[in-house]
């Protein structure tokens, strides 16, 4: 039988190149990756115009979608994005010197219901005994004025002081001025690099977050892949030859990041890095399933009720379809 044709549209990460190159190929799939870099556009395009048959998606807005039951795709527990977020909360010094200052303020982020935010809110609530009852959140887009992007998005189901960032200038500019405190979010103030004022709030943001796992077990996964609802309920094994091939897609990565004959990527300390990241996570630090991911999911879940997105804890087994035949 010819093999499904598969558009699918995520960033080309490491983890995922074997698909794109064809190196490895899902099995009964005839996989059309295209190729696209910001995420934003990814899930816009998705949510707005079903314009994929599998994509790249933001685990926020999955869950979102999932507890309202307008769900026009499932998931499977691949994870392709992952980042610590210690080191993307920025201040600026004359306003914000310690996390508790952080309660009360004006805080800058992109999309309040975005995954990094809301791993960063929970990690100040829980970690670093934040008040977020007080804060008013300024969305917008860190770099340039107006909106981030054209999200749809699920209404909140409880109170928070949301202010849309309609000032003509970017969060970034927003922050030098002193007129927001600090920003969250998935990326960096470019203030960041010109302005003496405008800091990390934790300039050894490694080592915190290398502790911070080590509490925890959580890893912060942004983003998972979903499959569109016709394609799945029509080809069910989808699900598996996706999951498969992903799973084969990252331990190829992971053979030739380990590779000792040459260095795969830029960094000079490549395999110091490497033998860092095993003794902190025991091998694979970017595991796919839901079990090994149950700390991280589990916090997510727990901070989108806490924090209005959702109604009530999700059993995570419900999330996800099943990834075996």
């Amino acid at each position: 039988m010819p093999s499904l044709p598969i558009t699918f549209a995520c960033g080309l990460y490491d983890r995922v190149l074997a698909l794109q190159t064809g190196e490895i190929k899902p099995s009964g799939i005839d996989l059309n990756f295209l190729v696209m870099d910001n995420p934003r556009h990814i899930f816009d395009r998705m949510n707005n115009g079903l314009e994929f048959d599998a994509c790249e998606m933001s685990s926020s807005e999955f869950i979102s979608r999932f507890a309202a039951k307008k769900l026009p795709y499932v998931a499977i527990p691949v994870f392709v994005s992952r980042v610590f977020r210690h080191g993307f909360i920025v201040v600026n010094r004359k306003h914000v010197a310690s996390p508790k200052d952080l309660a009360g303020k004006r805080i800058g982020v992109p999309l309040y219901t975005q995954t990094a935010a809301l791993f960063v809110r929970g990690l100040m609530q829980h970690d670093l005994g934040v008040d977020l009852s007080g804060i008013e959140w300024v969305q917008g887009a860190v770099n340039e004025p107006g909106a981030y992007g054209h999200p749809s998005v699920m209404p909140m189901l409880k109170p928070v002081k949301i202010t849309p960032n309609q000032s003509g200038k970017s969060l970034s500019e927003l922050l030098e001025a002193g007129e927001i405190q600090a920003i969250i979010g998935s990326n960096l103030p470019k203030a960041l690099n010109r302005n003496p004022d405008v800091v990390r709030l934790f300039p050894d943001y490694r080592a915190r977050e290398q502790d911070y796992y080590r509490r925890t077990k959580i890893f912060p996964i942004m983003h998972l892949i979903v499959i569109r609802n016709e394609i799945y309920e029509r080809h069910p094994f989808v699900a598996t030859s996706l999951y498969d091939a992903f799973t084969a897609a990252k331990n190829r990565a992971w053979e030739k990041m380990r590779f000792p004959g040459t260095l795969r990527y830029m960094l000079p300390w490549l395999p110091d890095d490497v033998a860092e990241i095993d003794e902190l996570f025991g091998g694979d630090c970017w595991p796919y399933g839901i079990e090994p991911n149950r700390p991280t999911l589990e916090a997510l879940v727990s901070y989108m009720v806490e924090q209005g997105l959702i109604a009530e804890r999700i059993p995570l087994e419900n999330l996800f379809v099943p990834t075996y035949c």
